[in-house]
């Protein structure tokens, strides 16, 4: 910006004084959190262990190597359990996170101050909490198991599905929602024929790429004993059979790419 000089001259400046001094005082105190921070975490690091991190990972690798494939064989169960553990999950995530999903949306809550409030706790209680401490919590609740990992991945999935489909139903076109009930259409035919088509090839997109999250989630819920090839993972990880966990893992990179592809060909058909 322009300022005036001593000698009458109009000098140029990029910003005022104090907001300069303003964002110099930000980044000073940005700077000073920032290392006071990292002594923290330092104080309480083992540095040895992280400098010797390079060589153990080499070691490790070197003990994958080669994979066992006669494992194969072992894993066909585990990851048909694992897609089933995301499959289902997800379906009953969606039949709970849909009537959620219209209970939080402002144009179609039937009370803004009492009952949105209550699905909007819903889906933070649900998206605050990893799928892991689900598997944890529910493990210990009705123990091991795929039933377990369903719930798990249900119960994570429904904060994520209501969440993405109630701001998709408070951005409907309003006018095709007023078209309909002009028609003298009750509030039932007004949801089926002026929302519902609006938001179904979000509702789909939605799904889908819930699906392709929970695919990935269901093999780590399997570490904490919910079931699926993570299950198998961990066994084998905790008997040091490193060649054959080479092969899980391979097989779970295998089943990710797999199910990144359907969930893309899936979203491309959709939109």
């Amino acid at each position: 910006m322009p300022t005036q000089a001593k000698g009458g001259t109009r000098v140029w400046q990029r910003r005022e004084r104090g907001r300069q001094l303003a964002i110099w005082a930000g980044w000073f105190f940005g700077t000073f959190i920032f290392l006071y921070c990292f002594k923290l975490i330092s104080d309480k690091t083992i540095w040895f262990f992280v400098t010797d991190a390079g060589r153990q990972a080499a070691d490790l690798g070197v003990r994958m190597v080669p994979p066992n494939w006669s494992y194969i064989n072992e894993l066909w169960e585990p990851l048909w359990d694992t897609i089933n553990i995301a499959t289902i999950g997800t379906l009953l995530a969606i039949v709970i996170a849909v009537p959620v999903a219209f209970l939080a949306a402002r144009n179609t809550t039937p009370s803004v101050a009492v009952v949105r409030p209550i699905a909007l706790l819903i889906i933070v209680a649900s998206r605050s909490i990893n799928a892991l401490i689900w598997a944890l919590l529910l493990v210990a609740i009705v123990g091991p198991g795929v039933f377990a990992g369903i719930l798990a991945i249900a119960l994570r999935s429904i904060g994520f599905v209501a969440k993405l489909l109630y701001e998709a139903i408070e951005e409907i076109d309003a006018s095709q929602v007023e078209a309909v009930t002009a028609t003298g259409a009750g509030r039932g035919q007004t949801l089926t024929y002026g929302i519902v088509p609006q938001i179904l090839p979000a509702f789909a997109g939605i799904t889908v790429f819930r699906w392709d999250i929970n695919i990935r989630e269901s093999t780590v819920v399997g570490l904490v004993g919910a079931g699926g090839i993570g299950l198998e993972l961990n066994s084998q990880i905790m008997e040091l059979s490193w060649t054959s966990v080479s092969v899980i893992l391979l097989a779970i990179i295998a089943t990710v790419v797999v199910s990144e592809w359907v969930s893309a060909k899936v979203r491309h058909a959709i939109i």
